[in-house]
């Protein structure tokens, strides 16, 4: 089997864990509420710009990461977005963990680099 072939297999692994499964039930369930599906899709673009601006070593605009927490507060306290984005950090983990036997591999240490 060659590595392409092994990598299709990894991702319908996957595809199978309960953490999986569990996060796309529940963002169904999160986006079925279009004030959710607003809310949710401004933080997920914030919080894509600010790490951007973060990981290119700049300072987050204040009145950006205001807004971005005000947003974050109202996900929090909708129960049905709240259960989505927990869930979908802990399938991000099992990710991440799959990124870093990876990076071993190829001799990057992926660590040093989120400190960086």
């Amino acid at each position: 089997m060659n590595i392409l072939d092994e990598a299709h297999a990894l991702a319908r692994h996957l595809k199978e864990t309960e953490e999986y499964q569990t996060y796309i039930r529940l963002k169904e369930v999160a986006y079925a509420d279009s004030t959710n599906e607003t809310l949710l899709n401004e933080y997920k673009r914030m919080q894509f710009r600010l790490q951007t601006i973060s990981a290119g070593g700049g300072q987050p605009d204040s009145e950006d990461m205001e807004k971005f927490s005000r947003i974050a507060s109202l996900l929090q306290l909708n129960e049905d977005a709240r259960n989505y984005l927990l869930a979908e950090l802990r399938f991000q983990r099992i990710l991440a963990d799959v990124y870093k036997i990876l990076g071993e591999v190829a001799g990057i240490d992926l660590d040093a680099l989120a400190q960086a």
